[in-house]
């Protein structure tokens, strides 16, 4: 699984810790600085609990005399600090409740958003109150968490939520029918805590399930919120029953083994060429979970999609529906991009936009986002949608958000999208696209690699010293943002280890823009010393694997250009100037990399046809790399023992004589590299080049 390979900085679980140091007493806080302290606890403990909060979708306050000090929304309860939260004067949003609002949705949003800001004790933090604010201002308790757990989900979101809201908990908790979020539920909210309090005489319940719209959980001190919350999702987890009774009949058959690989490469790459808007593709992420294919293997699975979205937040991540496809037992690329081409124009031709889910009948699920972090949250919140659709179809039906409703928040995202895509600048030359790196645990393709994502790309990293790379991927991450990198296994002269590197890529990003063809090695020594051995074994890393590779990744990058006859997409062979001149006693390399520089020729001629430019870099010596460092190993000290250096009876001293050979007096960097990296992305109008990075060493004629 390819989740298990991304690095995809997700937080690990710390509710075991969070309960051990927790002060959450049955005490009342004491104090402000209490309150707060208990709140970031709560918040964190939350946070933390997969079973309550999906992408950082919860929220959390506290009163503080007349001070309500909410989390920010663009803060996650996991990790949050003081900072995270927005204090808001109380009044101000109290008196919303009673003022004239407009009737149009969009004035009525603006509004809020203008009392919100204005509530503000602090603006000069520059924080952005959760929309949700008024329910918690409301709420007559210390501390109010707000969450949306897929077992509650599948209660407020059935038809018989209400009756079963109550069947379970009886006046425990509350029943609230689904209303816009902001004023217009937080209105509903109060007069339905007015009619509890003069039904039961209690000024609130322990729970109130929102439909659509989530669960309230509310107490005076930590704990009271800890054991409601339980409570509620223990009595709904017992109503529905375990989760292989809560699931879809199969009735198509499931694609599997070779035959869904094969597609797999077909459709992501195809699909990041339809759902492309400008001259970057999307990224398209692939999930094939049990939970998924259980869905797409329901022949009803289309209908249900389509019935609509259970909640907001599917919206906002997902749309309001997915786009379905069948196959129809099509399985060559030329007739899975009809049947895709018909199916995206044919949606966004009655919603217009793209979509950002496509499930594919008996196969599985792609998401699409600009970036892997947002196609993975949507494949995260699709699929807790398909989970909480299963619950509620147990429990009586599903309850479909209101068209109106659902179309009112999806063209506000959409506008607010493109503001957001028409205000952006990008972030940097690789912005918006995907590389695989080969020979990337250390050295240039690592160096490589670490400047591809910090420049706004995605990258694969692929080497035989697979450890090496997938440490170096979460190192990346780390650096760049979720799923930025990935490490995989591959050894270029196999060509059944390139097929899973790249099936991997495709899985995880959809396809790749840039193959970087760097894996290389050397072996120094007289022709008339050489082993044979030594020598094919140079001869099969540099020349023949760079043959493999390209084999193998054409029909990906060639998928992307059939779906997109616009897009280019580029080969770049990180050669040497020893492909340029011939090397003293270095046959063996220099041989490989003289006909490295006829492949990429050759393969220039060929492959324009697919949209692809094939190129090659032609560096100076990297000294302060492996292959010239190593201590062990290094070019340096082969060469020493080769006696390449007259005179020489140090490492330092062959370093000097090295440096000496180019008019700059130095070795090449990455950065150099880099530059012609970025600058055959760029252009358009080469192909077939051998471009010399070389410091003056190697002078072209």
């Amino acid at each position: 699984m390819v989740e298990h390979l991304l690095d995809d900085a997700r937080r690990n679980d710390t509710r075991q810790q969070l309960q051990k140091d927790a002060t959450m007493t049955m005490q009342r806080p004491t104090s402000p600085d209490d309150v707060m302290d208990r709140l970031i606890t709560l918040s964190r403990y939350e946070g933390s609990r997969s079973d309550i909060v999906l992408v950082g979708g919860a929220n959390a306050s506290a009163k503080i005399d007349g001070s309500l000090f909410v989390k920010a929304s663009d803060h996650g309860l996991a990790t949050i600090d003081r900072s995270g939260f927005v204090e808001l004067d109380r009044g101000p949003l109290l008196e919303l409740l009673d003022a004239d609002v407009p009737s149009d949705v969009n004035a009525r949003e603006a509004m809020y958003e203008r009392v919100r800001l204005a509530a503000r004790v602090h603006p000069e933090f520059n924080q952005r109150p959760s929309v949700e604010c008024l329910l918690h201002n409301l709420i007559p308790a210390t501390f109010v968490v707000h969450s949306h757990a897929t077992l509650v989900n599948m209660v407020t979101s059935c038809v018989d939520g209400e009756a079963i809201t109550k069947q379970l908990f009886g006046d425990d908790a509350m029943w609230v029918a689904f209303a816009e979020a902001g004023v217009t539920l937080a209105r509903v909210l109060r007069g339905r805590l007015a009619e509890y309090k003069q039904a039961t005489g209690r000024d609130m319940p322990e729970a109130i399930l929102m439909q659509s719209n989530g669960l309230i959980v509310a107490g005076e001190t930590p704990e009271e919120i800890r054991e409601r919350t339980d409570k509620v999702l223990d009595a709904i987890a017992a109503k529905v029953g375990p989760a292989e009774d809560r699931t879809w009949d199969e009735t198509a058959a499931l694609i599997d083994g070779a035959e869904a690989r094969e597609l797999i490469n077909h459709c992501g790459p195809l699909l990041r060429g339809l759902l492309a808007d400008d001259d970057k593709l999307p990224i398209v992420t692939y999930t094939d979970s049990d939970t998924v294919r259980r869905f797409v293997g329901c022949g009803e699975f289309a209908g249900i999609a389509g019935g609509g979205a259970l909640n907001p937040d599917q919206i906002v991540y997902c749309k309001a529906v997915p786009l379905a496809v069948s196959l129809n037992g099509t399985r060559d690329r030329d007739g899975l991009l009809e049947i895709l081409r018909a199916s995206v124009d044919g949606y966004v031709a009655e919603r217009g936009f793209k979509p950002t889910v496509i499930l594919v009948e008996s196969l599985g699920m792609f998401t699409a986002g600009a970036d892997y972090a947002s196609a993975a949250t949507t494949a995260e919140v699709y699929s807790d949608a398909i989970e909480a659709m299963a619950g509620a179809s147990k429990l009586g039906g599903i309850h479909y958000l209101p068209r109106r409703s659902a179309d009112v928040i999806e063209n506000a995202q959409a506008e607010r999208y493109g503001r957001e895509i028409a205000g952006a600048g990008g972030r940097g030359r690789s912005d918006g696209k995907v590389a695989i790196v080969t020979g990337a645990a250390q050295g240039f393709g690592l160096e490589i690699a670490r400047n591809f994502a910090a420049q706004g790309g995605h990258v694969a990293l692929v080497d035989i010293q697979v450890a090496q790379a997938r440490q170096a991927a979460s190192t990346i991450c780390g650096e760049t943002g979720r799923g930025r990198a990935v490490g995989l296994a591959m050894n270029v002269t196999d060509s059944a280890s390139i097929a899973e590197a790249l099936h991997y890529t495709v899985r995880a990003y959809g396809g790749f823009d840039v193959l970087v063809s760097n894996a290389g090695v050397l072996r120094a020594e007289s022709v008339l010393t050489q082993s044979e051995t030594d020598f094919r074994f140079v001869t099969d890393v540099n020349y023949v694997g760079y043959f493999l590779v390209t084999q193998a990744a054409v029909p990906v990058l060639a998928a992307q250009r059939a779906a997109r006859p616009e897009y280019m997409s580029d080969i770049i062979q990180i050669n040497s100037k020893s492909g340029l001149v011939g090397s003293n006693r270095n046959a063996a390399y220099a041989g490989s990399k003289f006909g490295g520089i006829g492949l990429t020729q050759s393969f220039a001629l060929e492959l324009i046809d697919c949209g692809v430019k094939v190129n090659s870099i032609c560096p100076g010596n990297f000294y302060d790399g492996p292959l010239w460092s190593d201590p062990d190993d290094g070019l340096f000290v082969q060469y020493l023992r080769a006696g390449k250096v007259p005179g020489a009876k140090t490492v330092a001293d062959v370093r000097k004589a090295y440096e000496a050979k180019s008019p700059i007096h130095r070795g090449c960097t990455t950065p150099d590299v880099m530059k012609a990296v970025y600058y055959l992305m760029e252009q358009t109008y080469e192909t077939g080049q051998a471009v010399a990075v070389t410091g003056g060493q190697v002078m072209l004629s």
